[in-house]
Formats: C-alpha cells, structure tokens, sequence
C-alpha cells in the first residue's frame, strides 16, 4: 500500500511518491532533523517478516553507505518501522536514462560522458568488495551533476532474500522490473552466468554495463523477447544486433558483451581507459591524415620505387605525432592511379586532410613538390617545393613532416631527425624502397626479387635495422600461406628479428616477428606473450604489428583483444585486405558469425579475387549448414589459389558433404600421400569438417610435425566440433596449450 503524504517513517516525513519498481516504492520526503530533502525505498513487503534477512540487508547497507563517490547515489540511513524495511538516499533531480531513451538514443559524446562517470563509480564499488548486480537504465539518473547509479549492491541482498522463489510463472520482465529469485537481475541486461545461477564476480556488472551502454547508443536492447524464456535465450546464445557507432565504442561495447567472462574487460577499471581513448577518437577536432603516393614525374619511369619510399618515410614520421591520426601504406596507396577526387578518398580513409605530392629526379638532384589539402574545403593548408641534391631526401622528409605539424596545429614530441632510428647510406636505402615497391606487387617474381633487394641492402649497409627486420617478414611471408617450409623459413625470421634487435633494441616490429616465431614455431607461449608486450607497449603502435599479434592471441584463447587489436590496427589502415580478413576470422572464431561474414564479403567487394576471404566465407557457410555457399566459396579460393593445400582440403570437404564423393575424392587427392610439405593441413581440414575427428587430428599431429604455421589457429577456429574428442585435448598438449585455453 502506498504511502500517503505527511506519514511518518521514523524522522523522515513523506511528501509524495515519486517511483515505483520491482524493487519497492520510492518517496520524496523530508528528514526533519537536518531539514533536507531525501529519497525513500520501501522495500517489498515480502522480506519484512524475514529477521534473517534484514539482518544481512543492514550489513550490506551499511557497507554501500561507505561508499563515497560523486556518481554513485549516496545512501544516508537505513530503518525499518511497523514491517516495513526502508532506505534512506541523496534525493536527485533528472531522469533515468530509461526515461531519456523513451526519446531515442543518446548522442555518442553524452553516451560516452556518462559511460565513463558509471565506469569510474562501479570500479571505485568494485575495489572496496562490492558488486551492483542489477544495472540497467533505470538504476542510472542522469543529473546536472552528471550520471548517478542507484540502488548499488542491493540486488545481492535481495538475492538473498528471495532464493527459491519459482520463476516459472513470471510475465516477461517490463524494463524496470527486477526479477526475484535465485536468478536476480532484470533480464535483459543480466550476464549469461547470472542468468545460469552460476557464482558472479565483478565481470558481471561488466556485461549489464555493456548491455546498457548498447541502448544508450543504439537505441535499442541488445537483447529482447515475447517471454522470460526467450529473453534468457538470447543472453545465454544470441549476439545483438550490429549498430552504428564509432569502431572505438563498438569495441568497448562489444567486448563488454562477450559471453564468457574470460573473453570480457576484466574491470571496470580496463573499461573506463577503453572509453576515454574511444572519447579521444570520438573527438571532431582530432586532425587525420592520409600521404598518398607521390607522383615520379622523372624521365626514368622506374623511379616510381623512389617517390613511393619518400611518401612512405614521410607517413612513418608522422606517425610519431601525438594526437595524429596517420593512415597507413596500404591503405592510402589503394587509390594508386584510381580517378576519385579528394572528397572521395578521405571519406573512404576517414580522415580530414590529404599530402599529395610529386618527385623529379634528375642525376644527383630532386625536386619534390608537396601540398597539404583539406579534404572538406578543398582548400590548400601548406604547399611547398624542395629542390635538393638526392642525398639530401632525408632532411626533405623531416621538413614536410614538420611544416605539416605546423599546418595542423600539432607538435611533434621531439624533432623529425631523432624519429630516424638510423640513416643508412643512400645505396642501402634505395636497394631497400627497391624491396618495398617489389613486395607490394605480390607477384612470385617480385617478392623473390624483393629478397635480392633486401639481401644487397643490408650487404651495403649491415647496420640498416629496418632492412635486417624486413628480411625476416618477407620469409614469414612465405611461411603462412605453406609457400616455403617453416623448418626453413622461421629459422630465417628469427636470425634477421634478433639481428634488427642487436642494432635497434626499440625495434617494435622485430619484437612481434619474435613473438609470432615463439608462438607457431616453438610453442612458447609465455615468451610470445612477452614479447608481445614489448612489441605493443608504446603510443605509435604500427598497424602490421597488431595484425599479427593474432598468431598468440588467438591460439590462447584471448578472443575478444585479437577482435580490438585488429580493429585498432583497421583505423589507421582500411583498406588492407589482409588485416580486414583476419579481423573476419577472429570475429568467426569468437562466435559472431553474422559480423565475419560481412567483413568476408567486404573484402571480396573490395577484390574478388582475393581468395582468403572466399576461404573464410566458405568455411563460415559450412559451419552453418549452408552447403551450396561453402562449395561455391571453395571453388572460388580454390581456383584462385591451387597450391594452398588448406583450399584443397576444403573443397574436397565441402563436396563430400554435398555428395559429390567423387569429385571430392579427386581433389584430395592431389594432395598425394601427404608427405610433402603443407598436405597434412588440406588432411586435417577436410576430415574435420566431416567430423571424422580421429583421421583428423591424426593429420594434425603431422602438421605439427612439421610446424605448419597455421595448426594453432586451426585446432581454436574448430574448437566447437572438436572440444568433446580426447583427440582435441592431446593436440593442444603437444603445442603446450592445454593449460592455457579456457
């Protein structure tokens, strides 16, 4: 029964009702000892006969009354009179952010502002012991003094309270309306484990906060149903809907949401930092930038290696420039004779401005002309011509990096000159833009002359750390696709990573050659991860260097960071199909099929030829049941990419399971006895895909044998079919991961 204005609960007076929930009914009222306006809870009726429990709800009133902390609603007293347990709370002004989304989503910046004051209060509860356990919309005010959480910790007593309790017969759940029993919570915003009665820990409120930082953005429940059942289902099962935010803030919600609390932030504390760089990024006034290849108005065509490696330096500079955001080679080098006008281009990077220039050369001279355009306006923000003698394209660089700080409004940390980790002499570093150019054709004749190049330039200069370090990714190059042996190729990745190391001990990318050696080359997962970090630790973080920290993450079970890396790596590079694809596949590994399959068939937007993404689609379709698209994908990859013995193995799958036994039988057998290098793997994926687990792993056990690079990702990427055979649990023994995957 409601309580009628002027009744007295102890001191307090009330004045009018102003609430009602799941939880009680909530009152204005006066305290008349201190003449201050408060709030008051009147607990349900049900709990008042329980001593037991209001004997345990003091106890923890009394530890949330602790806690002091500017968003977080303070709770002043806690009584109880007559049957009837009450809270005493900070009387607020505004409306809940259920109450504000009846209007819509909140705008991103307002959603991140609040996202992160909630974020700051439950680590501030977290830290002292003390977990929410019903966090939704409507325990969140928004107040001219910022967000406030209500009712912190009181879920847990309820809990408490109510075990027992029969939920069969509930209605399904209005949006404010906390369900009592062993299950406690609303459930739509509820974690799956809470939702299985299973013991909770702080990650909890890490998956509701992330469910109601979804709404605020999207607008929408992330997730929903006709019934209490149904709702349940798609906690326990369903991944939300794909909404538009910024890449930064779709992680951190994505993340937030990951079904296993092991795949999820660990606290609050990682969620806030991950909000505030997601605000930095989220910032309109952040300046960005795309270099694109320099146009080679030399009478010598061939110097195109030469104006592509004066841009390319001149994106590494910029790189260094705090706050900047800096597109990377391979993205902004996509528009490489493409008729597509400024506008367009920086839409497509995401950026604000655009250095485009132009190199002549001409015996020991250059002339490079550079302009700086906003690619909004369409105006110039600097021009500039350098006519120099070659030798001095070093110092060219520097000083278009720093009139470019200058036209943004940016400071570099220190001068361009000190960036250069090293100059190598002026044969070595055009033997080494030679190499560069080389490799970014793909062809089989470029990349081995690409190596010619590398070789003579770390001849001509031995001290060149840059060159030394990209020896070693052209043979991981080869390793990962099974064009050359690993047994050969990684012992070459780790003599040219730890020779660019013993000039260049900051050498970022030659720690993560390192780290990818430890990892599917030797097992050694602990040194990976070390030198994982070493790789990762500073604030200019190269694209390539996050793209391949997958090779750890992955096979570890560290699915939702590989999800953040290659989505941070993605914003400074696009376009590189590579990174795109292999952002695809952690998606699919991770269980968000839905989303790997647009990024699959994004990148064969962007080329249709480009077989990985077919692959990827293929055995997507195949998991799913979906078999006329899994053979139409396999074909596709396979015609492209013959001598990929995993493309073999995968189309003779996909066929026997369509029964096309005989076709499929042909196929495999190209694959010969499965001695030669790489067979084994085109084995093992095929007689996994037909759930034929036994020939399956004993296929793997010869890829791992002979260290193909792709077993450790492969035994994560099929782990829903194979978890239940023995033979699944020996082979990550035999690659020293059994203790390591959850």
């Amino acid at each position: 029964m409601a309580l009628t204005p002027g009744t007295r609960l102890g001191p307090y007076e009330i004045n009018a009702q102003i609430g009602v929930g799941g939880m009680g009914e909530v009152y204005r009222a006066r305290d008349t000892r201190l003449d201050r306006i408060v709030a008051i809870k009147v607990l349900p009726e049900a709990l008042a006969a329980d001593p037991q429990f209001r004997d345990r709800f003091e106890r923890e009133a009394r530890a949330i009354s602790s806690l002091n902390h500017p968003h977080i609603c303070t709770l002043y007293d806690v009584g109880h009179q007559d049957g009837t347990n009450y809270l005493v709370m900070e009387y607020l002004e505004g409306e809940t952010i259920a109450q504000r989304l009846e209007t819509g989503a909140l705008p991103v910046d307002e959603a991140l502002r609040c996202a992160i004051e909630i974020a700051d209060a439950l680590d501030k509860a977290h830290r002292q012991g003390m977990t929410h356990r019903d966090l939704k919309p409507g325990n969140i005010m928004l107040t001219k003094a910022g967000a406030k959480l209500l009712d912190f910790g009181l879920a847990k007593s309820i809990a408490l309270g109510m075990a027992g309790a029969d939920l069969s017969s509930l209605p399904t759940p209005p949006p404010d309306v906390t369900a009592q029993g062993t299950i406690v919570g609303t459930f739509q915003y509820m974690a799956p484990e809470q939702a299985e009665g299973r013991p909770l820990d702080a990650r909890a409120d890490v998956f509701s906060f992330g469910a109601v930082l979804y709404e605020m953005v999207s607008g929408s429940r992330a997730f929903g149903g006709s019934s209490v059942a149904q709702v349940l289902s798609a906690v326990l099962r369903d991944d939300p809907r794909p909404f538009e935010a910024p890449p930064a803030l779709a992680r951190v919600v994505t993340r937030c949401l990951a079904k296993q609390p092991g795949q999820r932030f660990q606290t609050m504390a990682d969620v806030r930092a991950a909000l505030e760089h997601a605000s930095q990024k989220s910032s309109d006034a952040e300046p960005s930038i795309a270099v694109l290849p320099f146009a080679n108005l030399s009478a010598d065509k061939e110097n195109e290696y030469f104006s592509d490696g004066l841009a390319e330096e001149i994106i590494n500079v910029l790189a260094h420039i705090p706050g900047l955001k800096v597109i990377a080679r391979t993205s902004a080098f996509a528009f490489r004779g493409k008729e597509q006008d400024i506008r367009t281009i920086a839409q497509a990077l995401g950026v604000r401005s655009i250095l485009e220039g132009s190199v002549r050369r001409s015996g020991t001279r250059i002339r490079v002309t550079a302009q700086l355009i906003d690619a909004e306006g369409g105006h110039h923000l600097w021009s500039e011509r350098y006519d120099r003698e070659t030798a001095d394209v070093f110092a060219i660089q520097d000083d278009i990096a720093q009139a470019i700080a200058s036209a943004l409004q940016t400071k570099l940390s220190v001068a361009p000159a000190v960036l250069r980790r090293y100059t190598p002499n002026l044969p070595a570093y055009e033997a080494y833009l030679k190499a560069l150019h080389d490799i970014g054709h793909k062809t089989p004749d470029r990349l081995a002359r690409a190596r010619e190049w590398l070789e003579q330039a770390v001849a001509l200069d031995p001290k060149f750390a840059l060159a030394h370090n990209a020896l070693g990714f052209y043979y991981l190059r080869l390793a990962l696709p099974g064009l050359m042996p690993a047994h050969d190729a990684m012992p070459l990745v780790r003599a040219a990573a730890k020779k660019a190391l013993s000039i260049d001990p900051s050498l970022p990318e030659a720690y993560a050659l390192l780290g990818v050696v430890a990892a599917i080359y030797d097992y050694d997962w602990v040194e990976s991860e070390r030198l994982f970090r070493l790789a990762l630790r500073g604030d200019s973080v190269a694209p390539l260097v996050r793209f391949i920290s997958e090779f750890y993450l992955l096979p570890v079970g560290r699915l939702q960071d590989a999800v953040e890396e290659h989505e941070r790596a993605l914003e400074e590079d696009p376009l590189n199909l590579v990174g795109r694809f292999q952002l695809a596949w952690c998606l699919q590994v991770t269980g968000m099929q839905a989303q790997a399959v647009t990024e699959f068939r994004r990148v064969l937007d962007l080329d249709e030829s480009f077989w990985l993404a077919a692959y990827g689609l293929s055995i997507a379709c195949a998991l799913n049941g979906m078999l006329p698209e899994a053979v139409q994908y396999a074909e596709k990859a396979y015609a492209v990419a013959p001598w990929a013995t995993t493309n073999t193995g995968l189309l003779a799958a996909v066929l026997r399971l369509s029964g096309d036994t005989r076709r499929a039988e042909e196929i495999l057998g190209t694959l010969g006895d499965g001695r030669s290098y790489g067979a084994p793997s085109g084995f093992a994926i095929c007689y996994v895909l037909c759930s034929e687990h036994d020939k399956a792993a004993d296929w793997a056990e010869k890829a791992i044998e002979q260290r193909d690079p792709r077993i450790p990702v492969f035994l994560r990427t099929f782990e829903t079919i194979w978890r239940s055979s023995p033979r699944w649990a020996a082979l990550l023994r035999q690659i020293n991961l059994r203790d390591m995957v959850a």
